[in-house]
């Protein structure tokens, strides 16, 4: 099966840089996109539980899993349960992903916090030892660190997610160059040794570290949809360019509203998953149909917006004439 588009359409479809010129774009958002698994499929998308989609995936069919499964916090798609009948749902469905895993593949969960009367329980705590059980090796707990989110009261607020990265094997695909950022210091040179007065960074950039500022996805965000945990896709992308190669098969078995799809694509790999709400369903088909046409938005991989320091929303309009800097009340007495 596939998607409909020919070879020499889809470099063209998939480019992700541009729009498909002298071509109508109609063709494309009429798309079919398959429900059912085949390892030709460009894209499949099943409507319906992931357990159910899994159980049709080959043995080490996959090279990537990419997800953000539900918190057990009461939303719309699913049921807030016990914290262990939560663990358990959440092993079944990972002992799957392990199984459709290739050898050198991995597999990144991304979670934040269950809060329970306002308690919190970090989910990769939680979780770690479904992946460790099973022999996978935890390669990275990558920090998502985001400026903005609810504000609490009784605690401080919570500004960042985790992602672990495991790997099946210690024989694993890692392309650092796809994901090297701008180095803080590109001039320095190093001051002593063989190589004193040479350049000491790497051209292609830095590796970005475990620590990543990506926003999150709210309202005025250029990808926002209805759906109301939509993680952004260049958070996705840094996994799919450094983990996978080109038309390795990506799969999430929470597709939500399809953002890991479309950084598959936009990256000219396949992509998998299932989404068990209709209505994200359908907002992640017409992602994905955006995506192969080159016609969707995205914000870029880039540094987050400074406002400039006079404008009126960095203008500090609380401060008064008697409120004094901090450091008038530092003495050295």
């Amino acid at each position: 099966m596939s998607t409909g588009i020919n070879g020499d359409n889809k470099a063209e479809a998939m480019n992700g840089t541009k729009k498909v010129e002298e071509r109508s774009l109609g063709s494309y958002y009429d798309l079919y996109i398959p429900t059912s698994f085949d390892p030709e499929n460009q894209v499949t998308l099943y409507l319906g539980d992931c357990l159910e989609f899994l159980a049709t995936l080959p043995d080490e069919s996959v090279q990537l899993v990419i997800t953000s499964p539900p918190y057990n916090i009461g939303k719309e798609y699913e049921d807030a349960l016990d914290i262990e009948q939560y663990k358990a749902q959440q092993r079944a469905i990972i002992e799957e992903c392990i199984r459709v895993l290739k050898p050198e593949g991995s597999i990144c969960w991304q979670v934040g916090n269950y809060v329970n009367k306002g308690e919190i329980i970090p989910l990769d705590i939680l979780l770690y030892d479904c992946f460790k059980n099973k022999g996978l090796k935890l390669r990275n707990r990558i920090i998502w660190y985001f400026g903005h989110g609810l504000h609490c009261k009784n605690r401080f607020s919570g500004r960042y997610e985790t992602i672990m990265w495991f790997t099946k094997s210690n024989d694993y695909i890692f392309n650092l160059n796809e994901v090297r950022v701008p180095q803080k210091y590109p001039g320095k040179r190093h001051f002593k040794g063989d190589k004193q007065g040479e350049l000491s960074g790497n051209p292609l950039g830095k590796n970005p570290s475990d620590v990543w500022e990506i926003p999150n996805v709210k309202a005025n965000h250029v990808e926002k949809t209805d759906h109301p945990c939509q993680f952004p896709v260049s958070l996705v992308q840094r996994l799919v360019l450094s983990m996978s190669n080109e038309g390795d098969m990506v799969l999430d078995p929470f597709m939500g509203a399809g953002s890991t799809a479309v950084a598959a694509l936009l990256s000219q790999r396949r992509a998998a998953g299932a989404e068990l709400v209709e209505r994200y369903h359908q907002i992640a088909q017409e992602r994905i149909r955006q995506a192969i046409a080159g016609d969707i938005k995205v914000r870029a991989d880039k540094p987050v917006y400074e406002p400039p320091a006079e404008s009126k929303l960095t203008t500090n309009l609380w401060k008064t004439e008697e409120q004094l800097p901090l450091v008038d009340f530092i003495t050295t007495d």
